[in-house]
Formats: C-alpha cells, structure tokens, sequence
C-alpha cells in the first residue's frame, strides 16, 4: 500500500511538471507574456459611493403602559394589518375588577347623595318655618355639596379604570406590516418593552452618511445623487430617488450628515438622465436592505486616489493569497500581492498592491510557469 501511495505521488508531480513544461514552452512559442495595463476610473468619472441602508419613513415599536400576561397574539413577522386592528391582548381581569369596584363606589356615593338632597329640601322646610337656625341649614347644604362631589370624584375614577383597561388591548396605529413580534403568547408584558415592530411600506428611504469633506460640493448637486439595491429582480443598476434631502446637521462624533433619498412610489419611471429607473417600493424592499449611495462627479475631492481596475481573468488566488504577476524592467513576472474591491462586469478594482503604470500578466497561469 505504501508502495502504490509513493507511485501517485511520483505520478502527480510528474503530471504537474509535464503542466508546468507545457505553459512554458506555449510561452516561449508564442514569445512574450501578453500584459494588460491598469484601466484607471480617472478622467471618467468622480463618482463617490457610499453604504446606506433601506429604512421606513414610519417606524414604531409598540408597548404598553400597563403589566400582565398575554393571553391573545393576533399576528406574526410579515403579516399585514388595518389600522385599528387588534394585534395582541394582555390579562385585563383585575382591570375589570376594579372597574366594577369604581362602579359600584359611585352607587353608593349616588345613594348618600340621594339622602343628603332630601335632608336638604327638608331643612329648607324647616328653615322657612323658623324651625331651624341658619347654621343647621348651612351644615345640610355643606353635607350635600360633599356628596355631590363625592359622587363626582368616584365617577372621575372610574373613567380613569375604563380607560386603563382599554391599555390591555393593542391595536394597529396604522396600515402596514409588522416587522418584528418580540413576545409569544404567555409572555409577561411590562411598561415600556416593546412588544411589536410595525412600519408603513408605502413610505421608504435610503440613508447613508456623507463624510464632511463632500458636503461642499454635494449641495448643489442633489439632484444627480442616484442609488443601488443590488439583488433586486428587474430593478436597474441606478435608480434615481423620488427627493433627496441632505440634513444641516453634523455628527459631532463621525463627523458626517445624513442624506436621504426617498424611494418612488411601485411602478414610476425617473425623470432625465436616469438610467432605465424602476420605482422598488414594492414587496421585494423592506427596511434593513443594503444600499449604496452615489454622489455625482465632483462631490469628491480631485486631489483623491485614482481608482484602478484589472480584468478579472488577470488575479491569481491561491488559498488565501489573492495576487496578480507583475512584469519587472527586465520582463520577468513578478508576484505581488493585491487587495481587491468591488467587481463592476469583468472589472475588479485593485485597491492596493499595484500602481498607474504597472504591466501586468493577462494570464496568471502562463506567467506562473515562466516565473518558475
């Protein structure tokens, strides 16, 4: 076995200098390696991109203001609601009870009110007649206005019990979708914790963060700002937001302002200059997406790094090495280890390991064997 093992390896080596052989000699046949220079994004365009995320206009974590136990979850993640609908129900059974209790104090209340009334009309009576003297009458008439508001005061408190049970049951704001349920049914409800996540669809927007130094020029030019939603079926690669609003308020801390690009509405076509724009407000887009932002040519600086591309065929990756051949003054390729960043078509852009100028193999693999 151990003879059969050492007799695959001898195989494979040999198949893997016959490879090797084979692309030298095809390059020294054909004479040169074939190179490609950096295609440089300079003088093309000075678009600046920048990471946003997908939000809703209208947002809301529901709560309530009341403790208990959820005994009724109407609706899950992504279902659809009305405005009004009723979305869970906590335990209102003590509530209950104590609206029956304030009910029932106000009967009582009504009925001392009763007796002090006809007690009342009676030392009118007596009043009248000289029977009584004036304070007697006064204590009467002050026994009556205490149980006018006696009664006025329970049935106060008992408006306030109705109106707390009805913080038991909660209900949609507004029509939308409900993004998150935190609870299940069981759960202990408190005040203040938030039990679901409802957003309006019919309203999104992209934000991103603009760095301070393109805020200068950015101003101007908002109505050339475009955005991405990649992953989007039969959206284009630029879609033109229906506004944009850049806010005059700076982060202290990252030092960027918030821009914000509405979304149009399912179905509308941008105006000039768009390119094939499809309105994705549609079920496909919902808050939290990925989006990149684009700033038209001139908001960056001109004094900033060129954007260098290669063809794609031209990396080399190898494990975790991630490089391309140079070619060196005396022609011979040279490995050099490259950083890459976002592919556009067949294009890869190279963000470090190489500079304008640089020739660079068109076949990895060729150049591989001649560097051997």
């Amino acid at each position: 076995m151990k003879c059969l093992h050492r007799m695959s390896l001898v195989a494979l080596a040999a198949l893997s200098i016959v490879g090797t052989a084979s692309a030298a000699e095809s390059v020294a046949e054909g004479g040169a390696l074939a190179t490609v220079e950096l295609r440089s994004a300079a003088g093309q365009s000075n678009e600046t991109s920048l990471d946003g995320v997908v939000e809703a206009v209208r947002q809301t974590r529901l709560s309530t203001q009341v403790a208990g136990a959820i005994v009724a979850l109407q609706v899950k993640a992504g279902d659809r609601v009305k405005a009004g609908q009723e979305l869970l129900r906590i335990d209102a059974s003590a509530a209950q009870q104590g609206v029956a209790a304030s009910a029932s104090q106000v009967e009582a209340a009504q009925a001392q009110l009763k007796v002090a009334a006809s007690e009342l009309a009676r030392q009118k009576q007596l009043h009248q007649k000289q029977y009584i003297s004036q304070a007697a009458l006064e204590r009467s008439q002050a026994q009556w206005e205490a149980a006018q508001a006696q009664v006025n005061a329970l049935q106060a408190q008992t408006r306030v019990a109705q109106a707390q049970s009805g913080f038991f049951l909660l209900k949609a704001p507004y029509a939308g979708v409900v993004s998150e349920v935190a609870v299940t049914l069981g759960d202990m409800a408190l005040p203040g914790r938030p039990l679901l996540t409802l957003h309006d669809p019919s309203a999104l927007r992209v934000t991103a963060a603009v760095p301070q130094a393109l805020l200068g020029s950015l101003s101007s030019k908002l109505d050339q700002v475009r955005y991405e939603i990649n992953g989007l079926a039969g959206s284009a690669a630029r879609l033109q937001p229906a506004s944009v609003e850049l806010l005059p308020t700076i982060d202290a801390a990252s030092h960027t302002a918030q821009i914000r690009l509405a979304l149009p509405p399912a179905g509308a076509v941008g105006g000039a200059g768009a390119t094939a724009v499809v309105g994705p407000a549609s079920t496909a887009v919902m808050p939290g997406l990925f989006a990149r932002v684009w700033l038209p040519a001139g908001a960056s600086a001109k004094t900033g790094p060129q954007r260098l591309f290669l063809p794609t065929s031209a990396i080399l990756r190898r494990a975790e090495l991630t490089g391309a051949y140079v070619i060196d003054a005396q022609g011979k390729p040279r490995l050099r280890q490259v950083r890459l960043g976002r592919v556009s078509g067949d294009q890869v852009e190279v963000l470090t390991g190489l500079r304008p100028g640089d020739k660079v193999a068109a076949d990895p693999q060729a150049a591989a064997a001649v560097a051997r």
